[in-house]
């Protein structure tokens, strides 16, 4: 197959890009505008494999992307691209009403030019695969209960309201015009080459440097936490066997709270510290419109395409914390600002 990416300089996009050259045939034509969240430090070596290209362009630059589209002729379009940080979101909206509405809306149209374009058979072969997230169904009330497929959508942030714009775009075109697509909503993600403004990855880096753990409202906020290379094999699942028009949900079946069970695995003290890392905790007043409960009821994917993750919450931040630990290199390179700096444009 020959797979177009958007935003493979991304954390989960870079994880994908990784595995399609390390573990499929597969060719990849990465495109990514890199904002600040994109790193081509978190691809390594791909620059030497002859089945990797990357452009850098905005996903709302029409006539770049067609331009892609008649050049690469993609058989797959695996769309991540999005701003993502509902802090980000919160104190500056605009940004995530243009990527994740007017450039999935772009992206739909460049698509359906070109799958207009194909014979019969190769329209049948063709997937436009939307990577989403669980935060477009809200909050889930007490301690019960999973989001489904089917759960209604009540997003809370400015970010989760613009994803599930993007979802409901992507059911439209499917829907109106016919073009083939699977869509996907997954749980929190962590792993290796995530940015420190995230969650685990900040913990992890304040732990280390002695520096306070800052925890919103009383930490008792519950997340469902995915193995980035988890969700990527999941998401090679979906554009591979899964059903034209439908919707699957990627979970982790890792239910914590973002205070007691996750600092605790962080790393072994440092002699620099007079007690354990959990002394670092600071409680700080908590974001407006906070979720407190997500829970992805994954049982479709596993069901009906044989995923299941393969990676506890346990094992999964051990080898987080480890790849932290041994790549001091690139998130320095991150927190200084130096991956930023020596950026190429264009394509190679």
């Amino acid at each position: 197959m020959r797979i177009l990416v958007t935003g493979g300089a991304g954390f989960i996009g870079s994880a994908l890009v990784r595995f399609l050259l390390a573990e499929t045939p597969h060719v990849v034509f990465n495109v990514d505008v890199l904002t600040y969240a994109g790193n081509l430090d978190s691809l390594p070596g791909v620059d030497d494999n002859p089945r990797y290209r990357f452009q850098q362009l905005d996903i709302c630059d029409a006539p770049g992307l067609a331009q892609i589209f008649t050049d690469f002729r993609p058989d797959a379009v695996m769309h991540l691209a999005a701003e993502s940080h509902v802090d980000r979101s919160i104190d500056g909206p605009a940004a995530f009403m243009t990527t994740n509405i007017i450039g999935t809306y772009t992206l739909l149209q460049a698509a359906l030019s070109y799958w207009r374009t194909l014979k019969p058979d190769e329209q049948d072969k063709f997937r436009f695969h939307h990577v989403s997230t669980d935060e477009v169904y809200g909050d889930l009330s007490g301690p019960d209960g999973l989001f489904v497929e089917s759960a209604p959508y009540a997003p809370s942030s400015p970010y989760s309201a613009s994803k599930a714009s993007s979802d409901h775009l992507v059911r439209a075109w499917h829907r109106t015009y016919g073009l083939p697509v699977v869509i996907t909503n997954c749980s929190n993600n962590y792993g290796p080459y995530h940015f420190p403004e995230k969650l685990i990855p900040h913990m992890i880096l304040n732990a280390l440097a002695g520096k306070p753990l800052p925890v919103y409202g009383d930490g008792q906020q519950v997340r469902d936490w995915l193995y980035v290379e988890d969700h990527v094999r999941a998401l090679y699942r979906v554009v591979t066997v899964g059903r034209i028009g439908e919707t699957y949900n990627i979970g982790g079946h890792n239910e914590k709270t973002n205070l007691c069970e996750l600092l605790d695995e962080l790393a072994p003290a440092d002699e620099r510290l007079s007690g354990p890392y959990r002394e670092l905790i600071s409680f700080v007043p908590d974001r407006p419109g906070h979720d407190r409960r997500y829970a992805i009821d994954a049982g479709k994917i596993e069901h009906e395409l044989g995923w299941v993750p393969q990676e506890s919450f346990d094992s999964g931040l051990r080898k987080t914390v480890q790849w932290y630990l041994d790549n001091r290199n690139w998130w320095q390179r991150v927190l200084s600002g130096d991956y930023r700096l020596e950026r190429m444009g264009g394509e190679s």
